[in-house]
């Protein structure tokens, strides 16, 4: 049975990929701050899927929790980890300028930091074994300018992109997921006013992670769930980015 770590795993996207790679038959490591919400979460997992479920608790945002998740990652013996799912991550509901610097450190450490240590954990037992994944969630907003969050997930895809094209092995791949807008606790969590998107920009978690892992078996780098944000992204290439970034700033959180 393949095992697949999966980081900020109790709600949101992060759940819908302990869903998919259950019903997949995968075997799961859950990494989240509440050990409470990952062992409900476990619970339910095993009692519909009937697979393995391995707590881990920890704060990525700490250098205790990211040792002890770049611990797990580089254990070879037993569950060596197939799959590993960088999702953990936060947003913040003030502009830039309005956020105190110890707050945007931590989403730094979180979405970068985190993301790079924890892919370099995992990538030598891969590389050893010949096979395996990394899924590094991202977001549209890498494509715009957008503060602190679409800077921080701008450097994901650039970080899986260029990872991917120096591994040399067709069988570990590393990929950038970039969703848009998706029914989750993330905006609420960070206090933001959503209201001023269109219903129709909505995703679904659970079609999301249905799709990345389609895209990482197609061997694609970077996956762009919907063919709406397809666009969006592509349309994002060719206007001048001051008028993307004003775009952006006017849709979505108030």
């Amino acid at each position: 049975m393949p095992t697949a770590l999966i980081t900020g795993a109790t709600a949101g996207i992060g759940a819908a990929f302990a869903r998919r790679l259950a019903a997949d038959g995968f075997g799961l490591v859950l990494v989240a701050r509440d050990e409470q919400r990952l062992g409900e979460c476990a619970d339910r997992l095993k009692l519909r899927y009937g697979v393995s479920v391995e707590l881990l608790p920890a704060d990525l945002a700490t250098e205790e929790g990211l040792a002890r998740v770049e611990s797990r990652l580089r254990e070879n013996d037993g569950r060596p980890i197939d799959l590993l799912v960088n999702n953990a991550g936060f947003g913040h509901p003030g502009a830039f300028l309005d956020v105190p610097v110890e707050d945007e450190v931590r989403m730094l450490k979180v979405h970068c930091e985190a993301v790079l240590r924890l892919t370099l954990a995992v990538l030598p037992g891969m590389r050893r074994r010949g096979r395996g994944g990394v899924i590094n969630v991202a977001s549209v907003a890498a494509f715009f300018t957008r503060g602190t969050y679409s800077a921080s997930k701008a450097w994901v895809v650039n970080f899986s992109e260029s990872t991917a094209l120096e591994l040399h092995e067709p069988k570990v791949r590393v990929m950038a997921l970039c969703p848009g807008f998706v029914r989750t606790e993330f905006h609420e969590r960070a206090s933001m006013d959503m209201s001023g998107v269109p219903g129709f920009l909505w995703l679904d978690a659970d079609e999301v992670a249905r799709v990345a892992m389609r895209d990482l078996a197609l061997g694609r780098r970077v996956s762009v769930p919907d063919a709406r944000y397809k666009a969006i992204v592509a349309v994002g290439r060719f206007v001048p980015r001051g008028l993307a970034g004003a775009v952006s700033a006017r849709l979505g959180r108030r």
